[in-house]
């Protein structure tokens, strides 16, 4: 019998309408006269009555308002009770001057009263529900704070009903700080930053909510801040497809770098109608690489990898784009032409190569066949087709390198730079870790912290550069399209990062109980710190975010024949040591 059904929700609200309806009108004549009213008024006042019932209802009716569910109706649904009434009162006034012996002695003034009367009941009938719900639900919600405004902060506080908004936080700079500090958004005040210890204890916020991009100072600034007063639960918001999503506070929004110079103009006139070819195009940079590809307007892109998974993986996510899948290792240089000669790219990124350095140090000489010889395949056959551009993947490793990993990409920027490359421009793209990539600390820690065990860190002194992989992928981008050939770019990682800070900030993050930090040792080529200048001469180009190294003389062709004997050689170590006489082989 009490089971909700659209039949029963139509004659209950029909019902209430009709009560509502007498209440109003007679509520109506009693303001028109003072609550005095005239018996001859009251003559008529059932026929009045019922003409406009029938009408109000046959209104709201036309509007469908009764199909709407009586907990979700909204502002939109209001509306249409406006338009219902006024539809309704509309032809009532038309019948009444057709015929108005009908209706005499009526008072014209109690429409004016009554129409807006039952606007007002009728109304709050069918919000009560809903502000009775909300009501019970803000009680068993978690208070939350909502730092930023933006665009859409609105939208987001209307769109989460889940969360009970407590107040907002303006991020302005100090001269705009007054705009907008006592105003209110959707009836929620708006306080200052300055505040935000007092507001989380006086309102006893369990939930921080981010909603607009905060410059990484301001959002370390405030994370410590929250991170003082024992709140765990901070979420950022991001808007999507037109859709605000939720995700939380990670260590990767802390130390992201993210360039104020980046120059997307520059890059979409080098990528745009292009042909690009990317190996290793299913590792972490080079899907990411494919993924600007494609959104820089290339015209057809060749994914090139020997990984059949992570092929797949990347040429599934943009099968809807012009992509040409090729499995292949770039040690197979017949092969490798053959596909240069099918497709003739204009521009080749070379993103494939061996970078895990413990792997790297138990597998010497795979290392030198994958990261030497197939980086010199690649850029031998992309000189024989007269590509644009090639631009080489390198890493902050190869400075002053201690393990083979980093000399590996050491010599690889020592055959860019001395090749003739005729009518190709070759150039490297140097940087240090990137957040999140298959070589990155973060998954392992994140992997531990899942299973609950300590986070294991090689020394509470190592320190390591961090950027994004897209801002790092664009970047890339951004300085292969500056470069004339033989370049070795370097990017702006901003401040080095003390390892065992991030292990800190991942255990607070995650907040779990009883996981420490246990040191292991420094492991075979591992460095204490890295460096991405050689020296103090680089020069700068014309942003900030990117600078080039000087050219290092080596005479093509003994490099030519020192790396054959590195090859052939039982003692490679010593080899590479002879090739880049800074290579001090850390054992450990």
């Amino acid at each position: 019998m009490f089971n909700p059904t659209s039949k029963k929700r139509t004659i209950f609200f029909i019902s209430f309408d009709i009560i509502i309806s007498l209440f109003t009108l007679f509520l109506a004549y009693n303001l028109r006269f003072n609550f005095d009213v005239e018996e001859n008024y009251m003559s008529n006042f059932y026929l009045v009555f019922i003409y406009l019932v029938i009408l109000k209802i046959c209104a709201i009716r036309y509007f469908k308002i009764y199909k709407i569910t009586w907990r979700f109706f909204a502002l939109s649904d209001a509306k249409k009770l406006l338009y219902a009434h006024i539809l309704a009162y509309s032809f009532f006034t038309i019948i009444y001057y057709i015929f108005p012996e009908v209706f005499k002695p009526f008072p014209r003034s109690v429409l004016i009263i009554d129409i807006f009367l039952s606007l007002i009941f009728i109304g709050f009938l069918r919000i009560s529900k809903r502000l009775i719900l909300e009501s019970e639900n803000n009680i068993n919600m978690k208070k939350t704070l909502i730092i930023g405004i933006s665009h859409y902060t609105q939208g987001f506080i209307k769109q989460k009903k889940e969360f009970y908004i407590s107040s907002i936080i303006d991020t302005q700079i100090e001269k705009e700080k007054d705009i907008l500090i006592g105003s209110y958004i959707s009836n929620i005040e708006v306080k200052s930053l300055d505040n935000l210890e007092s507001i989380i204890k006086d309102e006893n916020i369990s939930c921080v909510i981010i909603t607009k991009e905060l410059k990484q100072d301001i959002l370390k600034d405030i994370y410590e801040r929250l991170n003082s007063l024992d709140i765990t639960d901070i979420k950022i918001a991001t808007l999507n497809s037109k859709q605000t999503t939720l995700k939380s506070l990670s260590v990767e929004d802390l130390l992201a770098r993210r360039p104020a110079d980046l120059d997307k103009t520059k890059i979409k006139s080098f990528i745009k109608d292009k042909v690009v070819l990317i190996t290793g195009a299913g590792g972490s940079i080079g899907s990411e690489i494919s993924r600007q590809v494609v959104a820089f307007g290339a015209k057809e892109i060749i994914l090139l990898d020997h990984s059949e998974y992570n092929l797949y993986t990347i040429s599934e996510e943009l099968k809807e784009s012009n992509i040409k899948v090729v499995m292949q290792s770039i040690l197979n240089k017949e092969l490798l032409d053959k596909t240069f000669q099918t497709y003739k790219p204009n521009i080749v990124i070379h993103a494939a190569a061996y970078k895990h350095v413990p792997l790297v140090e138990q597998n010497i000489q795979e290392a030198i066949l994958n990261n030497i010889i197939g980086t010199k395949n690649s850029i031998d056959i992309s000189i024989k087709y007269n590509v644009e551009k090639f631009i080489l993947i390198s890493t902050d490793k190869a400075v002053r390198p201690t393990n083979v990993m980093g000399t590996t990409k050491r010599i690889c920027e020592l055959y860019l730079q001395n090749v003739n490359s005729n009518n190709t421009d070759i150039v490297a793209v140097r940087f240090g870790n990137v957040l999140g990539s298959s070589g990155s600390v973060i998954p392992k820690f994140k992997s531990q912290i899942e299973a609950g065990k300590n986070i294991t860190v090689t020394h509470p002194d190592i320190t390591r550069y961090f950027m994004l992989i897209p801002e790092a992928c664009e970047l890339v981008l951004q300085a292969g399209a500056i470069g004339k050939g033989g370049e070795i770019f370097i990017l702006d990682m901003g401040e080095p990062v003390k390892i065992v800070d991030l292990a800190k900030k991942m255990i607070e993050l995650s907040d779990t109980n009883g996981i420490e930090i246990e040191f292991t040792g420094l492991r075979t080529g591992e460095k204490l710190y890295e460096e991405l200048l050689i020296d103090d001469s680089d020069a700068s180009t014309q942003y900030e975010s990117i600078t080039v190294a000087n050219p290092t003389k080596y005479n093509i062709d003994k490099l030519n024949i020192d790396i054959q004997e590195l090859l052939n050689s039982s003692d490679k170590i010593t080899k590479l040591q002879e090739i880049v006489p800074e290579f001090n082989h850390k054992l450990n």
